[in-house]
């Protein structure tokens, strides 16, 4: 039976992509093969400092797919940077999974995505494969934005996230 071989991708900001490194390297101590997918502009600034690659042999390997925006464009632009990620990386994602899959003994059997890129998780669900979302940030923020609705609901703030007079006994 073959290695599982999981594809990990995290949104392109400096704390997304430790964090699901720091989740890629403990998947390959536990003996699963990993394919860190970067930006082609990240990807360059990450092996230029790489980890000691010997360390993890042949199950990690490190790959790098287009963001959409040319080198001398400004990533720092959130709106922009997304807008162009959006448009561009499902369809080399796909493309990507689809050279894995056709190579001998490395299918993927699952994607695990940083849960601000939404989008990775439909392209591993429209192609069949596993998937899991993975939150690089605190787990009081990600307990905080799925408390909105709630907090709505109860009349604490609107939906604009204006809080109410609440009164005090």
């Amino acid at each position: 039976m073959a290695k599982p071989h999981v594809v990990v991708i995290p949104y392109p900001a400096q704390s997304h992509v430790i964090a699901t490194m720091e989740l890629s390297q403990r998947l390959v101590q536990h003996g699963i093969r990993v394919t860190f997918v970067n930006t082609d502009f990240n990807h360059k600034l990450v092996t230029s400092n790489s980890l000691d690659k010997e360390s993890f042999g042949d199950l990690m390997q490190m790959v790098s797919i287009p963001d959409g925006l040319e080198p001398w464009e400004d990533r720092s632009d959130l709106c922009k940077l997304t807008l162009s990620i959006m448009q561009t990386m499902p369809h080399k994602l796909e493309e990507l999974i689809e050279k894995i899959n056709k190579e001998e003994g490395s299918k993927v059997s699952c994607v695990v995505a940083d849960d601000c890129i939404g989008w990775a998780i439909k392209v591993a669900k429209k192609m069949g494969i596993r998937r899991a979302a993975f939150w690089p940030a605190s787990v009081a923020t990600l307990a905080s934005m799925l408390s909105f609705q709630k907090l709505i609901d109860d009349g604490i703030i609107n939906e604009n996230g204006k809080t109410y007079m609440i009164d005090y006994i």
